[in-house]
């Protein structure tokens, strides 16, 4: 069912319409770093603290080496997000982890985006862009999402997605030094088929192309 996509020495790349996911390289250190120290006090509210090494080079080949690790196990995926006529400027990350099979069939979501090149709509695309793969490429049922209550931008991206609100986790993970409540998401197959087909049959009525569940904007 995986097929062809998860070649080891290709690497995998997910393209829409602008831009491409594709797996960390070694070779994307000086980006990645540069990217992360500008958009540091952007970023740090919402994840977990950084550590003293946190952009080194050699921090930096361990997290290169575990996500190798994750993907040819098949228990989780990262990906970075470029822009540009080239698709070679880095503007994030999304990463899917905590794979579950059996009767579980689901997945967890996460994503950063660069301070540059927030509220630009990009994760929306990039989002869209990974639900087909989640869905049809690993055959998944479920992908689960977990924001703060007070990120309304993160909240944003999984709603145009077309992610539903589940509740409230209390304490739930500890962000920024502190366990803080996180507000829980999911989207299962059956929506997001729903979806992709409303969003076909309104290009239709509006005569344009649809995106084939290939990455459009959703939303």
């Amino acid at each position: 069912m995986l097929g062809p996509l998860f070649s080891r020495d290709a690497g995998i790349e997910l393209a829409s319409h602008n831009l491409v996911l594709r797996q960390p390289r070694a070779t994307d250190f000086k980006d990645w770093r540069a990217v992360r120290m500008a958009s540091r006090a952007f970023l740090t509210p919402f994840e977990p603290t950084w550590a003293d090494n946190e952009l080194t080079h050699g921090s930096y080949r361990a997290r290169v080496r575990r996500y190798a690790r994750d993907a040819a196990e098949q228990c989780g995926y990262t990906f970075f997000v470029f822009l540009g006529d080239d698709r070679d400027e880095l503007a994030g990350g999304v990463t899917l982890s905590n794979i579950r099979r059996r009767v579980a069939q689901t997945c967890s979501l996460g994503y950063w985006m660069s301070a540059r090149h927030a509220g630009q709509g990009i994760m929306t695309e990039a989002v869209g862009r990974l639900l087909p793969f989640v869905f049809s490429d690993m055959g998944l049922h479920r992908i689960e999402a977990a924001c703060l209550p007070h990120n309304q931008a993160s909240i944003r991206v999984l709603q145009k997605s077309r992610f539903v609100k589940e509740g409230l986790a209390k304490g739930y993970l500890m962000i920024d030094g502190k366990w803080q409540d996180h507000l829980l998401f999911a989207l299962n197959q059956e929506s997001h088929e729903h979806g992709q087909n409303q969003t076909r049959n309104q290009d239709r009525n509006q005569g344009s192309p649809s995106g084939s569940g290939q990455g459009a904007p959703v939303g």
